[in-house]
Formats: structure tokens, sequence, C-alpha cells
């Protein structure tokens, strides 16, 4: 079992940058692929990162390639989502999630474990 508890999230003007954390507790985090999602109102969850369990894999969704950066601290079980040049249609709650297995995988169903979700918002 992981448990996963999100922060970091707030208010942002355009252009501007945030850092979200999420803390997971349980074993075994460093055999979990980590992943962050977004979802914003009337909209379908997104993926935007995932970081494999070593950390030497990343894979971002095409629209925040250059601009976001997801990191792992195995020795801390955290993983971070670094957020620069933010957009305001990038307002939204983002979810860290956790799978058991090896694979960069972007689609919500395949992970295991949510957190309870941290609010971006974006203003213009």
């Amino acid at each position: 079992q992981v448990q996963l508890v999100e922060s970091g999230g707030g208010l942002v003007q355009a252009g501007g940058s945030l850092r979200l954390s999420c803390a997971a507790s349980g074993r075994s985090f460093s055999m979990h692929t980590m992943g962050w999602f977004r979802q914003a109102p009337g909209k379908e969850r997104e993926f935007v990162a995932a970081i494999s369990g070593t950390g030497t894999r990343t894979l971002y969704v095409e629209s925040v390639k250059g601009r976001f950066t997801i990191s792992r601290d195995n020795a801390k079980n955290t993983v971070n989502l670094q957020m620069n040049s933010l957009k305001p249609e990038e307002t939204a709650v983002y979810y860290c999630a956790a799978q058991t297995g090896d694979h960069l995988l972007s689609r919500p169903s395949e992970y295991n474990y949510w957190g309870q979700g941290t609010q971006v918002t974006v203003s213009s």
C-alpha cells in the first residue's frame, strides 16, 4: 500500500513558477513509477509527466516539454514537479500517482495509487 500527499500548489501569475511535491509512505518507493496528472473543471484527467523508479527515465506530455521537470528523491520518498512559464490554461488540480511497475505509462487507469490533489491556479 502506498499513500501519497501532494503539496506546493497555489496561485501564480502567467509566466511564473511553482514546485509541486509529493510525499509517499510505504515500502519499496523506488520500485514504483511515479506520475503527475492534472484535471481542470469539466475536463478529463490529463497526463503531465512520469519518472521511472530509478529516476533515470522520464516522460512528458508534449505541451510541457522544456518547461516542466519531474524528479524524485528515493531516500526521502518524494517526487517533485518543477513548473516554469506557467499558462492560464494549466489551471487545474494536480495529482501525484504511483504504479507498481517500471513502465512510463500515461493513462490514469494504469496507476494504482493517487494523492488527493493540489490546486494550481494561473492568473492571466
